[in-house]
């Protein structure tokens, strides 16, 4: 029997407390296989966030749409996504290839830590 199969698009963070990081932990920790695709790049640390780099929109896609289309998922979580544009192009990869998957939205306005 394969293992449940989530794919996590968010940012990573560097410190490992929050973000794709902790996703893989997670997912790890209860036998669900995670794969990923990162949003944006942080520098950040327990005391706050130094830098954050955007992903272009279109390395997100890809990187959701092979995904999906080799491995597929039984779910899709959702953290930051950063900007307007990568939310549109996570919203069309996800039309086109997770129709029926259930999606957890879990928006991050600021870091716990603080934001840049």
């Amino acid at each position: 029997m394969r293992p449940a199969r989530i794919l996590s698009i968010a940012g990573s963070d560097s410190s490992g407390g929050a973000g794709i990081q902790a996703d893989i932990k997670t997912a790890s920790a209860l036998g669900v296989y995670a794969m990923t695709a990162i949003t944006a790049i942080t520098a950040q640390d327990t005391t706050g966030v130094g830098a954050i780099v955007p992903v272009a929109p279109e390395v997100v896609a890809e990187q959701i749409s092979r995904c999906l289309t080799d491995i597929g998922a039984d779910a899709i979580k959702t953290g930051m996504l950063g900007s307007a544009t990568i939310v549109a192009s996570v919203a069309n990869v996800l039309d086109t290839h997770a129709k029926g998957v259930p999606l957890v939205v879990d928006p991050v306005m600021v870091a716990t830590s603080g934001a840049v």
